[in-house]
């Protein structure tokens, strides 16, 4: 999702050369292989992750493999061959028990092991990039490729009179596409040197539930939004705990002369007119 979006921004630069490296290509946990493919290269991009965060509960290790080693390895690369780094990470490093929007220099607190292993890996490029690693987190990301929350309402509209769907976890609801332009600013303000490097919050503004974005989707759409029907989070038994509360502050943009990213349901009535279609289809 985040992959083709990046590709699709980065190739439009007139001044980039793009190479783009999917799992099959590279292995992050391989360090000779991430150090040959970094060098050369003035800027890496590193959205490589385990994100299935049930599954992680029982694989803690190879999550951590991925996400925090494998991590490493690339901030390791990037030391060597002087390139900047701009690594994708998470809320879920916070417990999500706060109550006011989370600092890019709050203490991480993570409630499950997709989130250990994640702020495993912020660590590694806190101590070996400390001017040089840029960790931009972000939340619910939906976009035109992959499973995502957007999609699966979409197509539950055409299938379902009525959608259950919690009322009771708090975040800010991401368009991939929207995320990979600004990844893009940010690594052409790291190259001139306009970027601090250090922990940025990659979310759309506001806040929403589930609940929230869901009914959304379907106004956007030109659907009856209440045919989505609110629950708690217990109605869904899930291996992995998730933060409850996952507003993120954006507070560290302005050191980098860029406005934090739109309010979320802006966001999404752009993003539904360019990726609804392509959802109503699936």
């Amino acid at each position: 999702m985040l992959g083709h979006d990046l590709v699709a921004v980065l190739s439009r630069q007139p001044d980039a050369v793009v190479t783009a490296l999917p799992h099959a290509l590279l292995d992050v946990s391989d360090a000779a292989a991430v150090s040959d493919a970094v060098a050369g290269h003035d800027v890496v991009v590193n959205a490589a992750a385990w994100t299935d965060v049930d599954r992680a509960e029982d694989c803690e290790e190879e999550a951590t493999a991925v996400n925090g080693h494998g991590t490493r390895n690339v901030a390791l690369a990037c030391r060597e061959h002087g390139a900047r780094l701009l690594h994708i990470s998470t809320d879920y490093v916070f417990s999500g028990h706060g109550t006011e929007p989370y600092d890019e220099d709050a203490p991480a607190d993570p409630v499950n092991a997709y989130g250990r292993s994640k702020a495993v890996g912020e660590a590694a490029i806190a101590e070996l990039l400390p001017d040089a690693g840029y960790v931009v987190r972000t939340a619910w990301l939906y976009g035109a490729r992959g499973s995502n929350f957007v999609a699966t309402m979409t197509d539950l509209a055409a299938r379902q009179e009525f959608v259950d769907v919690v009322d009771d976890q708090w975040g800010q609801p991401t368009w991939s596409y929207a995320l990979a332009e600004r990844l893009a600013l940010l690594g052409y303000s790291a190259l001139a040197g306009t970027a601090p490097a250090g922990r940025y919050h990659g979310t759309a503004s506001g806040a929403a539930t589930w609940y929230d974005l869901a009914r959304a989707v379907f106004e956007l759409s030109g659907l009856d939004a209440d045919r989505v029907r609110p629950v708690s989070s217990a109605a869904y038994a899930r291996k992995a705990r998730r933060p409850a509360y996952s507003i993120l502050g954006h507070r560290r943009w302005e050191a980098a002369d860029l406005k934090p990213l739109e309010d979320w349901r802006t966001m999404l009535a752009e993003a539904l007119r360019e990726i609804g279609p392509a959802h109503t289809r699936r």
